[in-house]
């Protein structure tokens, strides 16, 4: 069976996701399929644009095949994982390298996986009900798929708020922090996706970056550059344990505490090297990571406690930031 669907009209050829029981969650075949798609794209003068969109309204890429990365985890069956990393990141890194427009439409849940595939991409445009997060710390792994360049060059602490947490950001917000370029209506993308499709020039199909009708971001940012500053878990968790009666901070308390702790240093670290790091190079260190993370035992609990069993009830060792030896995250990064 195969997920994704292809055409070319006009010069656009589109990529359609369509695997909507899993909300388009990339498994091997996914990530193949796409890429032979889009290199057959770029070897094609009849193609000038390339469009990928969702066969769902509830998301348009909800991230990476993880149960099975787990399943393969247990069975000791690391290459598997190494060959769906790599398979991946070189989608990824070929997306931000794609010799001509590659536009993403976005109008559902887009975290992990769906984040590789859009915001490498020269444009992403997002409806209201965009969703996009990068939730990997919750289930004992880290921002991947070259996440750790991307979030260090977002504004003032967002990169860290948002790696360590995995916070939510909605809609127009998304192009706010600079996640996406465009923001139009829900009910009006299908009419620019029609427009795109129909061969009309980019900048006239899409408009402009934030729609005249967008609502005001609601995001906290001011408070997000103060408590998120730098690359220090301690610290972070110190500001906000120290910020008495701010119920903002001590919903991020909460995030933070559902998290694996190593997998928070392991971000922090990755994040900080990320932010002086070109992007071929986030991804090679982001391989390293994701072999040795994946055989972790906090992996493997975590997607059991959020995916799995969905108990919501992970067991991880060590249990705080504290006790997380430095040598460790070191080894799992490939600094050691």
């Amino acid at each position: 069976m195969t997920f994704i669907a292809t055409r070319v009209d006009n010069g656009v050829g589109e990529i359609i996701l369509d695997r909507p029981k899993a909300l388009n969650a990339l498994d091997q075949t996914m990530i193949d399929d796409m890429s032979a798609a889009l290199h057959r794209f770029a070897d094609d003068d009849a193609v000038q644009t390339v469009l990928v969109t969702s066969a769902s309204e509830r998301a348009f890429c909800a991230g990476g095949d993880i149960r099975a990365i787990r399943d393969n985890s247990i069975a000791g069956d690391h290459a598997a994982n190494v060959k769906y990393f790599s398979s991946e990141y070189e989608l990824d890194l070929f997306i931000a390298e794609y010799p001509k427009p590659y536009v993403s439409i976005i109008d559902g849940a887009a975290m992990g996986g769906g984040l590789g595939i859009s915001v490498h991409g020269e444009v992403r445009v997002v409806g209201d009900r965009a969703l996009m997060a990068m939730p990997e710390t919750a289930i004992g792994f880290f921002p991947d798929i070259g996440a750790t360049y991307f979030l260090p060059r977002l504004p003032a602490g967002v990169g860290m708020w948002l790696g360590l947490t995995g916070a939510r950001v909605k809609g127009a917000d998304a192009v706010t922090v600079g996640m996406a370029t465009h923001y139009v209506p829900s009910d009006r993308l299908a009419a620019v996706a029609d427009a795109i499709r129909s061969g009309a020039p980019l900048l006239e199909a899409l408009g402009p970056g934030i729609d005249a009708d967008a609502p005001e971001t609601t995001l906290p940012l001011a408070k997000v550059a103060d408590y998120f500053s730098g690359y220090s878990v301690p610290a972070i968790l110190g500001g906000l344990r120290g910020a008495t009666g701010d119920e903002w901070a001590g919903e991020m308390i909460g995030l933070l505490g559902a998290a694996s702790p190593t997998s928070l240093l392991v971000t922090a670290r990755l994040l900080e090297l990320g932010a002086t790091s070109q992007l071929n190079e986030c991804f090679d260190r982001e391989l390293t990571a994701a072999e040795n993370v994946t055989a972790t035992d906090d992996f493997v609990e975590g997607v059991r406690a959020v995916l799995v069993d969905k108990d919501r009830n992970p067991s991880f060792s060590p249990d705080t930031v504290e006790q997380v030896d430095a040598a460790v995250v070191a080894a799992l990064i490939g600094e050691a």
